[in-house]
């Protein structure tokens, strides 16, 4: 037997900008896109029928819901289909991440999923059934797919090449407890839309990058998020409070948010302090990584080898 394991990263949007509104009501947006060392775990094995299996500290309203309904269910089904395969694996999606956060959630374990079962059937993850059911499956699970720092436009699908983040790069991420519907968040966004703001420079350390982030770049969805849980607000001056965040800010949609640090001790002692002193909040440090799309295969493993 041989597992396939993917992590699903969490997804940062340093800065997201939007640009205007189509005519089907969607938005047009112009993002930089990081991912985290915090992250969600699916694994995948061959067995003879399709099952998924919810575990971790998130996974409660999950197992709420109707299996089908999950996008990881949903990846595994319409992929089989369009690679005239049976949907015939095991999936174990372990959920670390909160739901509905603004982190990419569902959609990065879905492009895990995509990514583990590519390996395990033996497709490139290029393959232009993979590509085209990124897309239909959600706006962020084509980066995700890749899971690499990256520029996207249009309504989330069009991704481009972005330089790399330096090395040492810290963060801390908060999440106060709150879902927030990235419907809602965009009906209640209110005034100009924003010109693409992508870099013209690299940045050679993470106070650069504060620096260019900080420089007319900004979270469009903001300012609606927090007047529709005004703890967002809360967070952010949290964070800001700590001692070497040089930068706060919220990610898509919300409600998380996350400070970028000047190292690893200061990112780890705001962890501490926050949590500490906001114990119903989800804080996490992490490190932020230019390439988070790896697999690991198991060989001779089978998903019952361990909890």
């Amino acid at each position: 037997m041989t597992v396939i394991r993917a992590y699903a990263a969490a997804k940062l949007n340093l800065y997201l900008h939007v640009l205007g509104r189509r005519e089907d009501g969607y938005h047009l947006l112009d993002s930089l896109v990081a991912f985290a060392s915090a992250h969600d775990l699916v694994e995948v094995e061959s067995t003879p029928y399709f099952s998924l299996q919810l575990h971790g500290p998130n996974s409660l309203p999950l197992l709420l819901e109707d299996t089908d309904s999950n996008l990881v269910t949903k990846a595994v089904k319409r992929l089989a289909e369009a690679l005239d395969r049976k949907p015939h694996v095991t999936v174990k999606l372990t959920k670390n991440l909160p739901l509905a956060s603004g982190i990419g959630g569902g959609s990065a374990d879905a492009a895990a999923a995509l990514r583990a079962l590519c390996a395990l059937w033996d497709e490139p993850i290029d393959h232009p059934a993979v590509t085209d059911l990124a897309a239909r499956l959600g706006a962020d699970v084509p980066v995700c797919v890749g899971s690499r720092t990256a520029y996207f436009g249009g309504t989330g699908t069009q991704l481009s090449p972005a330089p790399e983040l330096p090395e040492d790069c810290w963060v801390v991420l908060v999440n106060p407890g709150v879902s927030m519907p990235t419907p809602a968040v965009f009906e209640a966004r209110s005034g100009p839309f924003s010109p693409s703001a992508r870099l013209t420079t690299s940045f050679s350390d993470v106070r650069g990058l504060a620096g260019l982030l900080k420089d007319g770049r900004h979270n469009d969805l903001s300012p609606a998020a927090e007047r529709l849980s005004p703890v967002i607000t809360q967070v952010l001056a949290a964070l800001d409070s700590t001692t070497g965040c040089l930068l706060s800010r919220m990610s898509g949609s919300g409600a998380t948010c996350f400070g970028l640090y000047v190292d690893f001790d200061h990112a780890v002692a705001a962890a501490e302090l926050l949590s500490g002193v906001r114990p119903g909040w989800w804080v996490q440090p992490a490190a932020l990584l230019n390439d988070l799309s790896g697999l690991e295969v198991i060989e001779g493993a089978t998903l019952l080898d361990w909890p």
